[in-house]
């Protein structure tokens, strides 16, 4: 029997956990609405599929977001899938400060969810539920609408660049 080289986590050290984290791949989603007349949107690569009875999806939120409290008001949520290229629209959401949709074109539904144009996928959901996890917040999304790209690639991200798939 071999012995691995495990180190235990240490409280406070989160460039380990990160750096492990960094070693799965994920795709990039854009979470998006129209709050009150304006488009709000942040990026997340925590996103996962949960259950198709109800059809649920996932994302992990920082408790710190400031986006993410006036997002969850909204009666309607757009979470877009980014496509493979769309990087430049991944970092506009990201930003800080300014403003986060400007450069990116995106369409508003009658119900007002916003879905950036060009992804791969468009889930038009409402939020479900959420969960206390740590330094996140674990929303649930209920899936109302769906539209896919069948063919588009996604935008992927792993060890802290945006990649391409590759056909094996």
């Amino acid at each position: 029997m071999t012995t691995l080289p495990l180190m235990p986590t240490t409280p406070g050290d989160t460039a380990q956990l990160r750096t492990v984290f960094g070693c799965f791949p994920s795709g990039v989603t854009a979470v998006c609405a129209d709050v009150d007349g304006a488009p709000v949107g942040m990026a997340a690569s925590s996103f996962t599929s949960v259950s198709v009875g109800p059809p649920l999806v996932s994302v992990c939120v920082q408790n710190s977001s400031e986006t993410w409290p006036r997002l969850r008001t909204a009666d309607r949520i757009g979470l877009s899938v980014l496509s493979d290229g769309q990087d430049g629209v991944c970092r506009s959401l990201s930003t800080k400060n300014g403003d986060r949709f400007a450069g990116v074109r995106w369409t508003c539904s009658a119900d007002g969810s916003i879905f950036i144009e060009g992804a791969a996928a468009m889930l038009d959901c409402t939020l479900y539920g959420e969960m206390p996890a740590g330094d996140h917040a674990i929303a649930l999304l209920q899936i109302r609408q769906v539209h896919a790209e069948v063919g588009v690639a996604p935008l992927v991200f792993h060890g802290s660049r945006f990649r391409r798939l590759a056909e094996v």
